[in-house]
């Protein structure tokens, strides 16, 4: 049983590295290749962990040549871009000026009715409303409106507009994020003057967002019953 335990946390720890030095795509945006890859690590993660007879450097040598190969292959990508089409392909034009291109869907084989439920997911219902549409490398929809079907923005309305950074969070469940407050040009003492008027310590918050204005949003912790966790 410890040898279980200690094979499966070396396993755990050798698949966190090898997805990390694959990158940070590997996390969302999956290519072919990466997809193969992420498969065959899981596999041969497995295979160390309920088999106890199989040494385990014979899962660990593969894995870690898997990621060198990854490695690699997006090295060599980023510097030749026809390695690049050849193991990512090419993003491929589905609709153009409300048109749509059967021919591209074709060879891509996607069916009308994908390519309807894509376009919803995008919060668009009529195809004649889309200047340009693609689908990238990872399979995902990229969808251009037409100029008088985008939302109308701040700008087109001639609205005057104070520039303020984005609203980020100061505080999650309790960690103050120091980083954040200085990039609004907050410090920590802005923060426990804001928990203080809040009747709170900066531990009690769940979360505190805002910017580099007054402006912000506070949410206490709830107490946990005294009888434990609430039943569902």
């Amino acid at each position: 049983m410890k040898l279980l335990i200690v094979r499966t946390v070396l396993i755990y720890l050798c698949v966190l590295f090898a997805m990390r030095l694959m990158g940070k795509r590997q996390l969302g945006e999956l290519q072919p290749e990466e997809l193969v890859s992420t498969i065959l690590i899981s596999n041969l993660a497995s295979i160390s962990i309920e088999s106890e007879e199989v040494p385990i450097t014979a899962s660990l040598i593969p894995l870690f040549l898997i990621a060198a190969l990854e490695l690699l292959g997006s090295i060599l990508s980023f510097h030749n871009q026809k390695f690049s089409n050849l193991m990512a392909g090419r993003p491929k034009a589905v609709i153009q000026d409300g048109i749509i291109d059967q021919e591209a869907l074709r060879m891509l084989r996607l069916t009308v009715a994908d390519l309807m439920e894509a376009l919803r997911g995008k919060d668009v219902f009529d195809p004649r409303d889309v200047s340009y549409a693609v689908v990238e490398t990872n399979g995902s929809l990229s969808v251009a409106r037409r100029p008088e079907k985008e939302a109308a923005t701040l700008s087109d309305l001639g609205a005057a507009v104070r520039q303020a950074n984005a609203t980020i969070p100061f505080v999650l469940d309790g960690q103050i994020l120091e980083e954040n407050l200085r990039w609004c040009g907050k410090d920590r003492a802005w923060l426990e003057r804001t928990a203080e008027a809040n009747t709170l310590l900066p531990e009690e918050i769940l979360l505190l967002v805002g910017n580099d204005t007054e402006d912000y949003f506070l949410l206490k912790k709830e107490k946990r019953p005294a009888g434990g966790f609430a039943a569902r």
